[in-house]
């Protein structure tokens, strides 16, 4: 086993604070602007060389960001500055586990890098911290290959979608139109209203925090807005708080089956999951639950391609929100039965495909997560680890 030794994380690694960049000075170029949550945007310069790493500066230390190509870490953030002869992926992945250990450190508001610097942390020696980084960036890249086929996955969805139902360019309405319609408009007899018309629309409810029986032994999945921008998944796979049947029966929450389609509907407008459970959420979503004939993949697509148009309905004057009355009143065209069952034959190997991807990439997670924090601690010895193995056992 090697060696570790007890130091301060200021004697691994110096961090330092970003740089202002006011909106009015940004220029398009190819060079990403990292803040607390990530990347933001681009420039056209760049202050930084990779390797880089960068974490939040207000409230809790956050997300840990790994960049591979020059940036700019914004003044919002804090970033390596030195690595000190560490491997820089390692450090890396011990500001997650100091980010994410609940300690009073973790939640200091405005933490500042000479507290950080104070932190004591255990190192092991460099050729140990690049063994490490190994195990955990090959998870790292498990899932990146997921994202790539996710996304190549929910290309072909969202363009399928297009042509068929925004082009109106689906088999055997390419070139004749013997309706009489005109190319880019809705074929003839294809039924047109308002989304109450064809939809069937829900919202959400909070049971009373103050009652445990609402709470305590929940198993129902009970969705918030965070957890979809949180996770940015196509499917809502879990969510972080759960409710009893009790709390569902005493507020306004109102279980939706599998296949409903979430938006979020206040503040953050249009962030969409599709749920593959019986579930409910808050009042922050609108809820589409199954319809006869209509797949989730066309709701998803439809929100996703009408979000300028439903942000314009929008009101509010401290933050805006979508009221299910105005969603009930927005246009809607509705396919015919024959085209839409034949689009659902289409998309739903693709839907399987993105659902699989998700729930594996979640693994991976799952299993990079729990050896993070026993590697970098040391409480787990790196040479007991046959990546070979452990790899193979993800894939199976």
């Amino acid at each position: 086993m090697s060696e570790w030794r007890e130091t301060t994380l200021g004697d691994v690694l110096t961090l330092q604070r970003g740089f202002d960049l006011p909106a009015r000075d940004r220029l398009d170029g190819p060079y990403p602007i990292v803040s607390s949550s990530g990347v933001t945007g681009y420039h056209s310069v760049a202050k930084v060389d990779p390797p880089g790493v960068v974490i939040g500066r207000y409230g809790s230390l956050g997300s840990v960001h790994w960049l591979t190509e020059p940036y700019w870490p914004h003044n919002t953030a804090l970033w390596i500055k030195e690595f000190k002869g560490n491997d820089p992926r390692f450090t890396s992945y011990l500001l997650r586990t100091i980010s994410h250990d609940g300690s009073a450190a973790a939640a200091v508001p405005g933490v500042n890098r000479n507290h950080l610097h104070a932190l004591r942390v255990r190192v092991p020696d460099v050729v140990t911290q690049r063994r490490i980084a190994a195990v955990l960036t090959s998870f790292d890249e498990l899932i990146a290959i997921n994202e790539r086929r996710i996304d190549v996955l929910e290309g072909l969805a969202r363009s399928l979608y297009r042509e068929w139902f925004v082009r109106y360019r689906f088999p055997g309405h390419e070139l004749h139109r013997d309706d009489g319609s005109a190319a880019g408009e809705p074929p003839n007899g294809w039924p047109t209203g308002n989304v109450e018309d064809f939809l069937n629309v829900v919202g959400g409810g909070t049971p009373s925090k103050r009652e445990p029986a609402y709470w305590n032994g929940g198993s129902v999945d009970w969705y918030t807005p965070s957890d979809l921008t949180r996770s940015s998944n196509r499917f809502a796979h879990e969510s972080s708080d759960r409710i009893t049947d009790l709390g569902v029966q005493k507020s306004a929450a109102r279980l939706f089956p599998p296949g409903s389609v979430l938006m979020t509907s206040r503040a953050t407008l249009g962030v969409l999951a599709i749920a593959t459970s019986t579930a409910t959420c808050n009042q922050g979503f609108i809820v589409i639950s199954p319809s006869d004939g209509i797949p989730p993949t066309f709701v998803y697509e439809w929100l996703s391609d009408q979000e300028s148009r439903l942000r314009s309905i929008a009101t509010g004057a401290t933050f805006k929100e979508i009221t299910k009355g105005a969603f009930k009143r927005f246009p809607f065209v509705m396919p015919s039965v024959d085209v839409m069952a034949v689009f659902t034959d289409v998309v739903s190997p693709i839907e399987r495909q993105i659902a699989t991807l998700e729930c594996a990439s979640r693994a991976h997670a799952r299993t990079r997560d729990l050896l993070l924090f026993r590697l970098v601690s040391g409480r787990l010895d790196i040479s007991e680890i046959d990546l070979g193995d452990l790899l193979a056992s993800e894939a199976a």
